[in-house]
């Protein structure tokens, strides 16, 4: 047993971490999942400047994404929608209307020139690894150099953990990113295309909740237009919520049209006699024209789940492409040093006409030599010393080209050579105003492509709850023969109500119990007491309850209050096997107990007054009114009738 279960937990362990990792939660790097990750790859990969076959890349993507064609086709329409990683021809869905995209054979996409700039895909400062069956290589993460993760958003439930990111506004972060370098202070929000409006007083810096509405035009009090739509909606959702309200007669419009293009436009008119400012509340309670959205930023930081705060992310890349420049300046650096190594060697090797001295010489080594040996005299113009390597280099140079070599045409090119070797130099002394300056100029770029500017509203508003506008228009009703409900046809009307309700009823038995309000119910012929339960009102009452012992025929009374309940529970105002005679929600009134006839007895009725006896608490016994045995009780009503008294 003890094999079975170790082999259970290290199996479930291995797979809650690839669940995790590997699919639902994004890598705070790049902010992508795998899938998203592997679909750059490939895009990079086939990049000739021309559209490729969606159906194309999903095939290619698959030498890396070993789960099927139809999650990579989803995912790349996603990533393609996002505007900034994938150029997009023909019809990959619409935001706003929730239409789903061709399919891939009919749709093309090639990388986007802004995602080269962003992502860095440089083996020598990305790690590439190998993919599942070892053919290939993919970037473990593509170090970025803006927060994608927040641009973008993201959703995925793992096992035990989960994260709800929601997009930001490019021009938003990459400014907050530029304070950060500054080291000023700085706050961001959540932005979508589709616009709304949000309310962001418990956001959180994302780890909070936020309200979101859809934005309405009232300007014709007779209409309402829905112009933009909340947030994780689209007008075929929100019109089938709004349909769902009217059919179960939360909300009262004439009909419903949805214009939605390219924009939200979903008109809804209303009936006679109800006016645009009477159903907007409702629309915000009843339908999706409100959303409360809880929000949760966990992503995978160095292999572990983290949960961060939007601040931190962008203070953590604004150090983080500090580190990404230098590393790129120190990676050209290299190259040029190396280039520059080149050219001199070749100049040398030419104008000196080092390559004569090797022209008598019979074996390998003694031609590595005698080209070693000729630099010698010209070792201080070197910038390193030659190498076997770099002896094959000059011995492959071609006689054309040395017949040919232009002096000034290479002394051109050192000097370019140095002078961006300088230009490096000094960058890597002012990492921060580099960083700031790539920040400007991908603020240009975005702003080239157009709508970087903020579409959803940051106000201030509190959720509309169902109960404060309900209104009570539905009849609860109570028949002869003992029921109780707002589907009870005749009878008497007891009092409104809404469906979200609570019914205090004390039975005839003398027992009482709290419901939601009941469609149809059998409660007694003869209910004593029926109202909305509500603390306001039941904590006010004083319950009289008379009561007689069936053994002995003593009477008691026992005056309380309640002050608490659980719902659908019964509750006894007496003792157990007490016959209930009686109960009362006046606070003064008289009755008249009509004892047993016995020999010698000379008063056979005697009258009490209910204000004479104590409050008592909910659980105590009642007080012995008299030592005789009671055969009537007669309780005087308000209007000096007698009879039993009911919800008065």
């Amino acid at each position: 047993m003890a094999y079975v279960k170790n082999l259970f937990d290290k199996n479930f362990i291995e797979y809650a971490s690839y669940v995790i990792r590997d699919r639902a939660i994004p890598d705070l790097e790049d902010g992508l999942k795998p899938v998203q990750r592997r679909i750059m790859h490939t895009l990079f990969e086939m990049d000739d400047g021309r559209f490729q076959k969606v159906a194309n890349v999903v095939g290619q993507a698959m030498k890396y994404h070993p789960h099927g064609d139809a999650s990579i086709g989803g995912a790349l329409v996603v990533l393609a929608n996002k505007g900034i990683f994938i150029e997009k021809q023909g019809n990959f869905g619409n935001m706003y209307t929730g239409d789903s995209a061709s399919a891939p054979r009919y749709i093309e996409c090639r990388v986007h020139p802004l995602a080269k700039d962003f992502l860095v895909t440089n083996p020598a400062v990305t790690h590439y690894i190998p993919n599942y069956d070892g053919r290939k290589t993919e970037p473990e993460v593509y170090r970025a150099k803006i927060p994608v993760v927040l641009l973008i958003g993201a959703e995925g439930i793992a096992v035990g953990m989960s994260t709800k990111i929601l997009p930001y506004n490019i021009k938003e972060v990459l400014e907050a990113e530029i304070k950060a370098l500054k080291g000023e202070s700085f706050q961001v929000y959540p932005d979508v295309p589709t616009g709304g409006l949000i309310d962001v007083s418990n956001y959180n810096d994302g780890n909070g909740k936020i309200i979101s509405r859809a934005k309405f035009d009232l300007s014709d009090e007779k209409k309402i237009v829905i112009t933009e739509l909340p947030l994780d909606t689209t007008s075929e959702s929100l019109m089938n919520s709004i349909e769902n309200a009217y059919k179960s007669g939360k909300i009262k419009i004439s009909s419903i049209d949805d214009f939605t293009t390219d924009h939200c436009q979903i008109e809804i008119k209303l009936p006679r006699g109800v006016y645009a400012k009477d159903v907007e509340k409702a629309l915000y309670a009843y339908t999706d024209c409100e959303k409360s959205i809880s929000c949760q930023m966990l992503v995978i930081k160095d292999n572990m789940p983290v949960l961060m705060t939007a601040t931190e992310i962008i203070k953590y890349y604004s150090k983080k492409l500090t580190a990404i420049i230098k590393d790129e300046l120190e990676f050209e650096k290299g190259k040029l040093t190396d280039e520059l190594h080149a050219r001199t060697l070749e100049r040398i090797f030419i104008e000196e006409r080092i390559y004569k001295k090797i022209e008598l010489m019979k074996t390998a080594e003694t031609v590595n030599k005698a080209v070693k040996d000729g630099f010698k005299p010209f070792k201080a113009e070197l910038i390193r010393d030659i190498t076997d390597e770099d002896v094959e280099q000059l011995l492959k140079i071609p006689i054309r080209r040395i017949s040919l070599f232009d002096i000034n045409k290479n002394r051109d090119q050192v000097k370019a050579i140095n002078d961006r070797l300088k230009e490096i130099n000094r960058r890597l002394k002012h990492l921060t105003e580099c960083a700031v300056e790539y920040l400007d100029g991908m603020l240009k770029k975005f702003a080239s492509l157009g709508g970087i500017e903020r579409h959803t509203k940051i106000a201030k508003f509190a959720a509309i709850e169902v109960k404060q506008i309900a209104k009570r228009d539905r009849s609860l009703r109570y028949d002869d023969k003992g029921y109780l409900g707002i589907s009870v046809l005749g009878g008497r009307e007891l009092f409104k109500v809404t469906s979200f309700d609570r019914i205090f009823i004390v039975h005839a038995s003398g027992v009482w119990s709290v419901c939601d309000v009941p469609d149809k119910l059998f409660v007694d012929k003869n209910m004593w007491y029926c109202n909305y339960a509500e603390k306001e009102i039941i904590n006010n009452i004083l319950f009289t309850v008379i009561y007689r012992d069936p053994k002995t025929k003593y009477c008691y009374i026992k005056r309380c209050r309640v002050s608490g309940w659980i719902m659908n529970r019964d509750y006894n105002f007496a003792p157990d096997g007490m016959e209930v005679l009686h109960i009362d929600t006046r606070g003064d009134f008289k009755f008249t107990l009509k004892y047993v006839k016995k020999p010698r007895m000379q008063i056979l009725t005697q009258e009490f007054d209910a204000m004479a006896y104590e409050e008592k608490g909910l659980k105590a016994g009642g007080v012995r009114l008299e030592a005789k045995e009671v055969e009537e009780l007669i309780v005087k009503k308000a209007d000096g009738m007698q009879g039993n008294l009911f919800n008065e």
